[in-house]
């Protein structure tokens, strides 16, 4: 069973602060078996990735850290006392539970004026759905809570659109054309802190710049510069095809997965086992020998079209290290799936930063054989103990509710959300019991007993001794 945190974020101005507890760790994780194919120093320069195509294999490269077009606030006027009015107003665009219960996505926007943040809202609410339809982000969409941040530009549009001669006056200086490189889209990173942290929590960050060019990017590791988060993707906001790119980055920050394409020049991967969930130098007998990586997987049709083996290259290296597919959103993003192992590393990840049950009701307090205990599970798929999904939400996942008194199931109450101790038979025995709700996801698309332990959230109530008060 999975310990619930006492707290997990805070709250207001110091909103992205709290980043560091999920992302610090992750960002660390989510680095490549290998290293970047091309070097830095983490101080003047950062690694982004980016897909030149639309559908391609991505690539890996170093930026400047100072971004080399002097476009922004800094160099434009500054705004007006009703366009300051709206620069840093939070939205609502998806709340499902408390910010301590969920995965926390905060959106923001540049190249908007203050006339445009309809458009803005607009936008972030179509990108939000298109990263939601692709699995398994579909079915875990009540574990997020997403939240916008307006952010009034000077100008409309960004940098670099459509060539590489036009400079625009934006919020968070986004621009094509970064490293020379049209179709990567950076952003200062230092502004886009200072929004998020707007947010009463952000997990993750998405800038949508206000652009109908393909073009994208994606930041990883940003803490050991001194930033609050881990990681941030930037994607154009009128270009169906950018969607995949922050659908592709969010599987480092929350999966820790690998990216699965190679760099010919890399040649012969010889630095033993790697940590990435699909990644590995074991063939498909040492996994099954080993109990290693996928190896549950070993011989499934997968969403991708392959079948679950090991499929030599990857992190970067052609030669010497294995994938478990042919291809997959983490290869190439003309595959719009994530494999099977990585579906699984992706809902480890959604279940690390959220839990599926909640109450208002404090755990801390002891209460009375009549109080009523009330729960929330997130929107999730529902089995009431069936094994049968439901719900607007109901897909891969499949959450089992069930009611334990002193650790003893009480069958008659799987499914309930709301009971009494007295109705799941605590008598009034002068003796202190306790009472417990457990949500397991019992998905098929769960294989790993560790992952399986992550998506098992427990709420526990002590009772009173009959006379107490």
């Amino acid at each position: 069973m999975r310990i619930r945190p006492a707290t997990r974020r805070t709250t207001g101005s110091v909103a992205a602060l709290a980043v560091a507890g999920l992302l610090a760790a992750t960002a660390a994780a989510a680095a490549p078996a290998a290293a970047a194919p091309t070097g830095g120093d983490g101080k003047g320069s950062r690694r982004v990735e980016y897909f030149p195509e639309p559908g391609g294999a991505g690539k890996s490269v170093e930026v400047p850290a100072t971004a080399p077009r002097k476009s922004g606030r800094s160099a434009g006027a500054s705004l007006s006392a009703a366009e300051a009015a709206l620069d840093g107003a939070v939205g609502r665009q998806q709340v499902t539970g408390s910010t301590d219960d969920r995965l926390d996505v905060v959106i923001i926007g540049d190249g908007y004026t203050a006339d445009q943040q309809a458009d803005f809202h607009a936008d972030a609410t179509a990108k939000w759905a298109d990263i939601t339809a692709v699995e398994p982000y579909r079915s875990y969409r009540g574990l997020f809570n997403v939240w916008t941040v307006d952010a009034v530009s000077n100008e409309s549009g960004i940098s670099g659109d459509p060539g590489s001669d036009i400079v625009k006056d934006t919020a968070l200086s986004s621009n094509f054309w970064c490293g020379d490189i049209e179709r990567l889209v950076c952003a200062d990173i230092d502004k886009v802190a200072s929004y998020a942290a707007e947010a009463p929590a952000a997990d993750l960050v998405v800038v949508i710049a206000n652009s109908t060019k393909y073009g994208g990017a994606g930041y990883s590791g940003l803490q050991a510069e001194g930033y609050p988060f881990g990681g941030v993707s930037t994607l154009s906001s009128d270009n169906a095809k950018s969607s995949m790119i922050a659908v592709h980055e969010i599987g480092h920050s929350v999966g820790l997965l690998d990216d699965e394409y190679t760099y010919p020049s890399f040649g012969t991967w010889t630095g033993g086992e790697t940590d990435g969930p699909n990644s590995t130098t074991y063939t498909p007998a040492q996994l099954a020998e080993k109990r290693a990586k996928w190896y549950r997987w070993l011989g499934e049709s997968d969403p991708t079209g392959s079948t679950v083996g090991t499929y030599e290259g990857s992190a970067y290296y052609p030669l010497g290290i294995y994938r478990p597919t042919s291809t997959s959103l983490m290869r190439e993003l003309s595959s719009t799936e994530f494999n099977l192992p990585g579906r699984e590393a992706m809902i480890a990840g959604f279940y690390r930063a959220g839990n599926a049950l909640s109450s208002t009701l404090d755990t801390s307090v002891a209460i009375t054989h009549g109080k009523r205990i009330r729960v929330t599970l997130a929107g999730l798929g529902s089995t009431g103990g069936q094994g049968h999904g439901s719900g607007p939400a109901a897909g891969l996942a499949r959450t089992d509710l069930r009611w334990y008194v002193d650790g003893v199931e009480k069958v008659s109450a799987r499914g309930r959300t709301a009971v009494t101790p007295a109705s799941l038979g605590v008598r009034a025995d002068g003796r202190g019991h306790r009472v417990t709700a457990e949500a397991v996801d019992r998905t098929d698309a769960i294989r790993d007993p560790a992952v399986r332990a992550l998506a098992t959230d427990t709420l526990t109530w002590t009772v009173e001794a009959a006379g107490r008060r």
